[in-house]
């Protein structure tokens, strides 16, 4: 049973789990080694925005908060919210910690729904951001160097809600 659930995108921000009814007991730095974070993932009905998604990179390695679930099952409270099946697949993955190595359920961008040339809007950024606790000095300043689109959101609680 994977207990982890590790993010690397806007739910880095716990205020926008818990907008999302994720119950987590504990959060901490996780780190997935062989990866890079990429801006690749269309968003859906936006043209030219771009959500995070991981791809391979040998040298590479994302940073991110690892959740602890309250329950296992809990992880599937997630998939309407990143569009799993459908945008993202939820796979397993070995994300290291300062404790060791745990096995965590992290969502990919599905091939179909990737594209080149796409900038996230800044209000999505601010949701990693949101996650400094957990990042490097430097993964932070490269994140917080990241060319965004400013766009207006209806809400604050849409921006913890959904992917606007």
């Amino acid at each position: 049973m994977i207990n982890y659930y590790f993010a690397y995108g806007s739910n880095m921000n716990p205020a926008r789990m818990r907008a999302r009814g994720i119950d987590f007991i504990d959060q901490r730095a996780g780190r997935l080694p062989g990866f890079k974070l990429c801006f690749n993932k269309r968003a859906s009905g936006k043209q030219n925005i771009a959500y995070a998604n991981i791809g391979y990179q040998r040298d590479g390695a994302v940073e991110g908060v690892l959740y602890g679930l309250q329950r296992p099952d809990d992880i599937a409270v997630m998939d309407p919210f990143e569009g799993s099946p459908v945008r993202y697949s939820r796979e397993v993955y070995s994300v290291t910690t300062v404790e060791g190595a745990v096995n965590a359920w992290v969502y990919v961008a599905n091939a179909a729904m990737l594209a080149e040339g796409l900038l996230p809007e800044q209000n999505y950024l601010n949701h990693l951001l949101a996650g400094r606790e957990w990042l490097s000095d430097d993964y932070y300043c490269w994140l917080s160097a990241q060319a965004s689109v400013t766009t207006a959101t209806n809400s604050e609680l849409d921006g913890l809600l959904h992917n606007v």
